[in-house]
């Protein structure tokens, strides 16, 4: 029996290894990315002020997975022919019998003009890189910052982490005094987070934004960035020299070239909720491939879900259990909406943070709490080294 995997971070390692991991001799295991490391996405938000390098926040792929019993190959993915059960790489073809596709977004950077030429990204690490020399160069001529989430946008935790970090890296340099910074996004109000926000949420972020002397603007998109301001789609003009923007997310080229996947314009994944394909018995998926319709009504300017490392672990866990019960012959399927997985999240906020739980992503929720820690952002740093030390060990069944 063969299951093939198709993006190794989050979700794809975890799968893999808990498959291998149970089934043992039972299946043959490999995992396909174009990337020879795992990546502590997260942490991409310390890059550019320089609290992190890329190299500390990387785990070499291969020897972990083979240590596990995985077969790593380093080759993109091209297609899938869900038909004849293929994969087609740039270096050669492989058969499954169940293929999980984790492949991660793709980020539409066409969804405002200007946002490609005249705006930083830092979700990924040449984007962190970039972001940091920009800032280098900023901070010998600064001027007014613009930072936030472009319509349709979804991953507003981390530009959020990135303004309060920036902010603080304006202290350091000595030049806050000479930096007007805005906050600008789509949610309808501070602290939604594409999940309806938590008690007391609100009222948290705005007392950060008063400490900080933060300016904001809710329920906005960008028309278009220049090189020296960001209009907004209001018709205001902001005037900027430095931006930072977190676009919208999209399916991976490999699902937009695989007619067979069935999916909708947004190339993400349709899911039942054992996170099998709705129409190929064969087929799964986990983490942000996974295709999430938001739970709340869209105002004028569109937004959607956030989509983050633990609810792709999760979900990374429940494609193993059911690939294996599925192999195994076994009818019974775990079954857990992306709505429903418990939400995780520290938000770093400059050497502080935001503690955010709830027993449920989406409402209804019986539990939620959002707690503020002004002094040091210790739980941040204790979950990424838990993460790295989980990851460098291959122990995918921890949570």
């Amino acid at each position: 029996m063969k299951v093939l995997v198709i993006g190794g971070n989050f979700a794809g390692s975890t799968a893999a290894m808990e498959i291998k991991r149970k089934l043992k001799d039972k299946v043959e295991v490999t995992l396909i990315d174009r990337s020879p490391d795992f990546l502590y996405i997260p942490s991409l938000i310390w890059v550019p002020t320089r609290r992190r390098e890329v190299s500390q926040i990387v785990v070499p792929r291969e020897k972990v997975l083979a240590k596990r019993g995985v077969d790593f190959v380093l080759d993109s993915a091209l297609k899938v022919d869900t038909a004849a059960n293929k994969v087609y790489t740039e270096k050669g073809v492989y058969d499954y019998d169940h293929l999980v596709i984790a492949t991660g977004p793709k980020v539409n950077f066409d969804i405002a003009p200007g946002i490609k030429e005249h705006a930083c990204y830092i979700g990924t690490p040449p984007g962190a890189m970039d972001t940091r020399a920009k800032l280098d160069e900023f901070k010998k001529n600064p001027g007014p910052i613009v930072i936030g989430a472009t319509q349709s946008a979804g991953c507003m935790g981390a530009a959020y982490e990135f303004l309060f970090n920036v902010e603080k890296w304006l202290r350091t340099q000595n030049i806050r005094q000479k930096v007007d910074l805005y906050w600008v996004t789509p949610e309808p109000f501070l602290g939604h987070f594409g999940i309806e926000g938590m008690p007391f949420g609100e009222a948290i972020i705005k007392k950060f934004m008063e400490m900080f002397h933060i300016q904001y603007r809710t329920g906005v998109g960008i028309k278009e960035v220049t090189k020296d301001k960001v209009i907004l789609s209001t018709g205001e003009e902001i005037a900027s020299r430095f931006n930072m923007f977190m676009p919208p997310f999209v399916g991976v080229d490999f699902i937009a070239n695989s007619p067979g996947l069935e999916t909708g314009p947004n190339h993400f994944i349709p899911v039942l909720p054992s996170y099998r394909h709705q129409k190929l018995n064969n087929v799964w998926a986990a983490g942000l491939t996974v295709d999430v319709k938001p739970p709340f009504a869209q105002g004028e300017v569109p937004f959607t879900i956030p989509k983050t490392g633990y609810p792709s672990d999760v979900t990374g866990k429940i494609v193993a259990h059911n690939v294996i019960n599925t192999i195994l012959g076994k009818p019974e399927m775990e079954e857990k909406p992306w709505g429903k997985i418990t939400g995780l999240c520290i938000m770093d906020a400059g050497e502080k943070e935001v503690i955010i739980f709830s027993n449920s992503l989406f409402k209804p929720r019986k539990i939620a709490i959002m707690i503020p820690n002004v002094f040091y952002d210790v739980f941040k740093l204790m979950l990424e080294k838990y993460f790295m030390w989980k990851l460098r060990n291959g122990l995918s069944y921890l949570p």
